[in-house]
Protein backbone atom coordinates (compact mmCIF):
# COMPACT_ATOMS: atom_id res chain seq x y z
CA UNK A 1 0.00 0.00 0.00
CA UNK A 2 0.78 3.02 -0.87
CA UNK A 3 2.54 5.71 2.31
CA UNK A 4 -0.61 8.37 2.09
CA UNK A 5 -3.60 5.60 0.59
CA UNK A 6 -7.13 7.72 1.59
CA UNK A 7 -5.47 10.24 3.28
CA UNK A 8 -6.05 14.00 2.75
CA UNK A 9 -3.00 16.72 2.31
CA UNK A 10 -3.03 20.34 2.55
CA UNK A 11 0.19 21.91 0.90
CA UNK A 12 1.21 25.50 1.45
CA UNK A 13 3.28 26.97 -0.98
CA UNK A 14 2.76 23.92 -3.18
CA UNK A 15 2.97 25.95 -6.98
CA UNK A 16 6.78 25.54 -6.42
CA UNK A 17 10.15 24.13 -5.37
CA UNK A 18 9.66 22.07 -2.14
CA UNK A 19 5.85 22.37 -2.19
CA UNK A 20 5.51 21.43 -5.38
CA UNK A 21 8.06 18.48 -5.03
CA UNK A 22 5.90 17.52 -1.97
CA UNK A 23 2.75 17.73 -3.52
CA UNK A 24 3.50 15.97 -6.46
CA UNK A 25 5.18 13.17 -4.34
CA UNK A 26 1.82 12.88 -1.65
CA UNK A 27 -0.20 12.23 -4.87
CA UNK A 28 2.30 9.30 -5.94
CA UNK A 29 1.91 7.89 -2.66
CA UNK A 30 -2.20 7.77 -2.46
CA UNK A 31 -3.18 11.18 -0.84
CA UNK A 32 -5.83 13.66 -2.37
CA UNK A 33 -4.15 16.85 -2.06
CA UNK A 34 -5.52 20.94 -1.95
CA UNK A 35 -2.00 22.75 -3.88
CA UNK A 36 -2.13 26.19 -1.71
CA UNK A 37 -0.38 29.15 -3.03
CA UNK A 38 -0.54 32.87 -3.91
CA UNK A 39 0.45 31.52 -7.23
CA UNK A 40 -2.98 31.06 -8.95
CA UNK A 41 -1.79 29.91 -12.42
CA UNK A 42 0.44 27.54 -10.54
CA UNK A 43 -1.39 26.29 -8.01
CA UNK A 44 -4.13 25.51 -10.88
CA UNK A 45 -2.16 23.76 -12.92
CA UNK A 46 0.24 21.18 -10.64
CA UNK A 47 -3.48 20.61 -8.68
CA UNK A 48 -4.87 19.60 -12.51
CA UNK A 49 -1.77 16.89 -13.24
CA UNK A 50 -2.39 15.36 -9.99
CA UNK A 51 -6.21 15.05 -9.35
CA UNK A 52 -6.44 17.73 -6.64
CA UNK A 53 -7.50 20.93 -5.95
CA UNK A 54 -5.92 24.79 -5.70
CA UNK A 55 -6.91 27.35 -3.89
CA UNK A 56 -5.32 30.84 -4.74
CA UNK A 57 -4.29 32.03 -1.04
CA UNK A 58 -2.68 34.61 0.72
CA UNK A 59 -1.31 32.01 3.96
CA UNK A 60 -0.94 35.19 5.89
CA UNK A 61 -4.75 36.12 6.33
CA UNK A 62 -6.87 34.06 8.56
CA UNK A 63 -9.81 33.96 6.17
CA UNK A 64 -8.17 32.55 3.18
CA UNK A 65 -6.46 29.91 5.94
CA UNK A 66 -10.02 28.68 6.93
CA UNK A 67 -10.76 28.79 3.46
CA UNK A 68 -7.70 26.33 2.44
CA UNK A 69 -8.57 23.75 5.50
CA UNK A 70 -12.34 24.17 4.25
CA UNK A 71 -12.12 23.30 -0.07
CA UNK A 72 -9.77 20.03 1.91
CA UNK A 73 -12.96 19.25 4.13
CA UNK A 74 -15.68 19.43 0.97
CA UNK A 75 -13.73 18.71 -1.40
CA UNK A 76 -12.27 15.29 0.25
CA UNK A 77 -14.13 14.59 3.42
CA UNK A 78 -11.55 15.24 5.87
CA UNK A 79 -8.05 16.38 6.23
CA UNK A 80 -5.29 14.10 7.38
CA UNK A 81 -2.06 16.26 6.84
CA UNK A 82 -0.70 19.49 6.65
CA UNK A 83 2.52 20.57 4.92
CA UNK A 84 2.47 24.46 6.14
CA UNK A 85 5.39 25.07 3.42
CA UNK A 86 4.66 28.65 1.95
CA UNK A 87 7.44 30.98 2.80
CA UNK A 88 10.03 34.07 1.86
CA UNK A 89 13.14 35.39 2.79
CA UNK A 90 14.79 38.99 2.59
CA UNK A 91 18.50 38.71 2.46
CA UNK A 92 19.64 41.92 4.98
CA UNK A 93 20.45 42.88 7.99
CA UNK A 94 18.86 44.66 10.57
CA UNK A 95 20.31 48.09 9.81
CA UNK A 96 19.48 47.70 6.01
CA UNK A 97 15.73 45.82 6.59
CA UNK A 98 12.63 47.86 6.42
CA UNK A 99 9.75 47.26 9.22
CA UNK A 100 7.60 46.99 7.29
CA UNK A 101 9.42 43.92 5.04
CA UNK A 102 10.20 42.41 8.93
CA UNK A 103 6.24 42.58 9.34
CA UNK A 104 5.60 40.64 6.10
CA UNK A 105 8.74 37.88 6.79
CA UNK A 106 6.52 36.75 10.20
CA UNK A 107 3.50 37.10 8.91
CA UNK A 108 4.39 34.74 6.00
CA UNK A 109 6.64 32.68 7.53
CA UNK A 110 5.22 32.12 11.13
CA UNK A 111 1.82 33.84 11.55
CA UNK A 112 0.64 31.60 8.56
CA UNK A 113 1.86 28.11 10.35
CA UNK A 114 -0.05 28.86 13.58
CA UNK A 115 -3.28 30.52 10.97
CA UNK A 116 -3.25 26.77 9.55
CA UNK A 117 -2.58 24.78 12.14
CA UNK A 118 -5.46 26.74 14.23
CA UNK A 119 -7.66 26.01 11.68
CA UNK A 120 -6.67 22.46 10.38
CA UNK A 121 -6.54 20.68 14.09
CA UNK A 122 -10.13 20.45 14.41
CA UNK A 123 -10.58 19.02 11.24
CA UNK A 124 -8.31 16.28 12.17
CA UNK A 125 -10.49 14.17 13.38
CA UNK A 126 -8.89 11.02 13.72
CA UNK A 127 -5.59 12.34 14.33
CA UNK A 128 -2.77 13.70 11.48
CA UNK A 129 0.35 14.75 11.03
CA UNK A 130 1.48 18.29 10.37
CA UNK A 131 4.88 18.78 9.02
CA UNK A 132 6.45 22.57 8.91
CA UNK A 133 9.40 23.75 6.90
CA UNK A 134 11.87 25.35 9.02
CA UNK A 135 15.72 25.67 8.26
CA UNK A 136 19.24 24.93 9.23
CA UNK A 137 18.80 29.00 9.76
CA UNK A 138 15.92 28.25 12.44
CA UNK A 139 18.84 26.34 14.77
CA UNK A 140 22.19 28.05 14.03
CA UNK A 141 22.22 32.01 12.88
CA UNK A 142 23.19 33.17 9.52
CA UNK A 143 24.31 36.00 7.68
CA UNK A 144 22.35 39.08 6.14
CA UNK A 145 19.15 37.24 6.95
CA UNK A 146 17.91 38.67 10.54
CA UNK A 147 14.24 38.02 9.44
CA UNK A 148 14.16 34.65 8.10
CA UNK A 149 16.55 33.25 10.78
CA UNK A 150 14.02 34.65 13.43
CA UNK A 151 11.05 33.72 11.71
CA UNK A 152 12.86 29.73 10.85
CA UNK A 153 13.85 29.80 14.78
CA UNK A 154 9.90 31.00 15.69
CA UNK A 155 8.87 27.70 13.78
CA UNK A 156 10.80 25.30 15.26
CA UNK A 157 10.01 26.42 18.64
CA UNK A 158 6.60 26.37 17.49
CA UNK A 159 6.49 23.23 16.39
CA UNK A 160 7.71 21.84 19.07
CA UNK A 161 4.81 23.45 21.03
CA UNK A 162 1.99 22.10 19.54
CA UNK A 163 3.43 18.67 19.34
CA UNK A 164 3.24 18.99 23.15
CA UNK A 165 -0.78 20.44 22.93
CA UNK A 166 -1.81 17.80 20.42
CA UNK A 167 -0.58 14.55 20.92
CA UNK A 168 -3.16 13.41 22.97
CA UNK A 169 -5.06 13.97 19.71
CA UNK A 170 -3.36 11.63 17.74
CA UNK A 171 -1.80 14.65 16.07
CA UNK A 172 1.79 14.66 15.44
CA UNK A 173 3.76 17.85 14.71
CA UNK A 174 7.34 17.81 13.14
CA UNK A 175 9.67 20.44 11.45
CA UNK A 176 11.54 19.26 8.23
CA UNK A 177 14.98 21.75 8.44
CA UNK A 178 16.53 22.12 4.76
CA UNK A 179 19.58 23.35 3.86
CA UNK A 180 19.79 25.48 0.68
CA UNK A 181 18.14 23.95 -1.74
CA UNK A 182 17.77 24.64 -5.42
CA UNK A 183 14.61 26.03 -5.60
CA UNK A 184 13.19 29.46 -6.90
CA UNK A 185 13.97 30.78 -3.36
CA UNK A 186 17.82 30.41 -3.54
CA UNK A 187 17.71 32.24 -6.88
CA UNK A 188 16.02 34.98 -5.26
CA UNK A 189 18.30 34.92 -2.56
CA UNK A 190 21.36 35.51 -5.21
CA UNK A 191 19.31 38.28 -7.04
CA UNK A 192 18.83 40.13 -3.51
CA UNK A 193 22.49 39.63 -2.51
CA UNK A 194 23.48 40.91 -6.53
CA UNK A 195 25.55 37.99 -6.48
CA UNK A 196 26.33 35.57 -9.53
CA UNK A 197 24.32 32.58 -9.62
CA UNK A 198 27.37 30.53 -10.54
CA UNK A 199 29.24 31.91 -7.41
CA UNK A 200 26.39 31.31 -4.81
CA UNK A 201 25.33 28.32 -5.84
CA UNK A 202 29.23 27.15 -5.45
CA UNK A 203 29.14 28.68 -2.41
CA UNK A 204 25.83 26.90 -1.02
CA UNK A 205 27.40 23.73 -2.12
CA UNK A 206 29.68 23.99 0.71
CA UNK A 207 28.80 21.33 3.07
CA UNK A 208 30.15 17.52 3.67
CA UNK A 209 28.24 15.99 0.35
CA UNK A 210 29.78 18.89 -2.13
CA UNK A 211 26.22 19.95 -3.39
CA UNK A 212 22.79 21.66 -2.58
CA UNK A 213 19.64 19.40 -2.17
CA UNK A 214 16.98 19.17 -4.68
CA UNK A 215 13.78 19.49 -3.46
CA UNK A 216 12.68 15.81 -4.38
CA UNK A 217 15.14 14.73 -1.29
CA UNK A 218 13.25 17.43 0.94
CA UNK A 219 10.14 15.84 -0.13
CA UNK A 220 11.34 12.53 0.79
CA UNK A 221 11.81 13.77 4.14
CA UNK A 222 8.27 15.32 4.32
CA UNK A 223 6.61 12.23 3.25
CA UNK A 224 8.46 10.27 6.16
CA UNK A 225 7.16 12.73 8.33
CA UNK A 226 3.75 12.75 7.27
CA UNK A 227 3.19 9.01 7.01
CA UNK A 228 2.46 6.21 9.56
CA UNK A 229 6.65 5.02 9.09
CA UNK A 230 6.94 7.99 11.69
CA UNK A 231 4.43 7.01 14.00
CA UNK A 232 6.39 7.72 17.46
CA UNK A 233 8.13 10.76 16.17
CA UNK A 234 6.58 14.28 17.11
CA UNK A 235 8.05 17.48 18.24
CA UNK A 236 11.41 16.71 16.57
CA UNK A 237 13.45 19.14 14.56
CA UNK A 238 14.65 17.00 11.21
CA UNK A 239 17.70 18.36 9.63
CA UNK A 240 18.36 17.90 5.77
CA UNK A 241 21.19 19.32 4.36
CA UNK A 242 23.68 17.49 3.71
CA UNK A 243 26.01 17.60 6.63
CA UNK A 244 26.17 21.80 6.37
CA UNK A 245 25.08 21.58 10.38
CA UNK A 246 27.36 19.13 11.24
Amino acid sequence: MSALEGKVAIVTGGASGIGRATALLFAKEGAKVVVADIDAAGASALAQEIGGVAVQADVSSAEDCARIVQTAVDAFGGLHVLFNNAGIIRRTTALDLEVEEWDRVMAVNVRSVFLMCKYAIPAMKDGGAIVNTGSGWGLKGGGNAISYCASKAAVVNMTRALAIDHAKAGIRVNSVNPGDTDTPMLREEARQLQEDWAAFEADAADRPMGRSGTPDEIAQAVLFLASDAASYITGSALVVDGGGLA
